[in-house]
């Protein structure tokens, strides 16, 4: 580890966020002032997903019944268009996540909204009909719960232009 990592806060980012290729169809985003906005941090990424032992590509996964919270209370949960349900997997991810934020001491997330794992205003209503609903992904509600703050990229990006993050 440089000096300057010991010295600099750590901050979990979503790894599509930062253009590795793990969303579920095997795409990342290209976002440079994204990027460029956490120069002074350390980034750690992460894919709850795919440390949840999903592959890259994958079917697309959305909550049903509820969001991340009722995924943790057993009234919700995970499922491919198919029906195949990956709850297990998303929970799986979300406790390694929550696993590498405790060990590096990271105090804020910067997740992907919409995504069933990473959501922290809203996510797919589970109709796979491309309608949204308010609620946090899997991920979200497990670091939330630890007194993680998660917040969504857009979210970073308008505070960060405010200076208010």
């Amino acid at each position: 580890m440089r000096n300057s990592d010991q010295t600099r806060s750590s901050i979990l980012v979503s790894a599509c966020l930062l253009g590795e290729s793990c969303r579920y169809n095997g795409q990342g985003y290209q976002l440079p002032h994204f990027v460029e906005s956490l120069q002074n941090y350390k980034v750690i990424p992460i894919c709850p997903e795919v440390l949840g032992g999903l592959s890259v590509p994958r079917p697309p996964c959305e909550i049903k019944a509820g969001d991340g919270n009722g995924v943790w209370q057993k009234t919700a949960g995970v499922f491919t268009e198919s029906g195949l349900d990956r709850t297990a997997a998303f929970q799986r991810g979300a406790r390694k996540a929550l696993a590498i934020a405790k060990k590096s001491g990271a105090k804020l997330a910067i997740l992907k909204d919409n995504s069933p794992s990473c959501g922290s205003n809203q996510i797919y209503d589970g109709s796979f009909c491309n309608r949204k609903v308010d609620g946090v992904g899997v991920t979200t509600a497990l670091l939330q719960k630890q007194g993680i703050r998660v917040m969504a990229e857009q979210d970073w990006i308008e505070k960060r232009r405010g200076n208010r993050v």
